[in-house]
């Protein structure tokens, strides 16, 4: 059974930062890209960041380039989410997601997915 397991999510002022965590048991974790995404209420999740199966690619989207960094550990099974110069936009259900194409940024193209962790940045 996989389980994906986000945490490290909270409330934050405008500037501040933030480092999400997200830890996989129940698959070969490095033989699966990764992903963050998120979903605001009104709008549809999106894609914020995915990092390929050793971590030499990485994909920002344009909202998050320069202020996200995505890495990922995979002696842990653990995939990080550092968020600096947050904005009150960022603010989100932030969710941790494995799949097993590289180059699709489409939530669609995830397999497995966690319940989410709550980001939300004060004005």
């Amino acid at each position: 059974q996989v389980q994906v397991v986000e945490a490290g999510g909270g409330l934050v002022q405008a500037g501040g930062s933030l480092r999400l965590s997200c830890t996989v048991s129940g698959l070969t974790f490095d033989a699966y890209a990764m992903g963050w995404f998120r979903k605001a209420p009104g709008k549809e999740r999106e894609a914020v960041s995915c990092i390929s199966w050793t971590g030499r690619f990485t994909y920002y989207a344009d909202s998050g380039t320069g202020r996200f960094t995505i890495s990922r550990d995979n002696a842990k099974n653990t995939v990080y989410l550092q968020m600096n110069s947050l904005k009150p936009e960022d603010t989100a259900m932030y969710y941790c997601a494995a799949g097993s194409l590289w180059g699709e940024y489409d939530p669609a193209e995830y397999n497995y997915w966690g319940q989410g962790t709550q980001v939300t940045v004060s004005s």
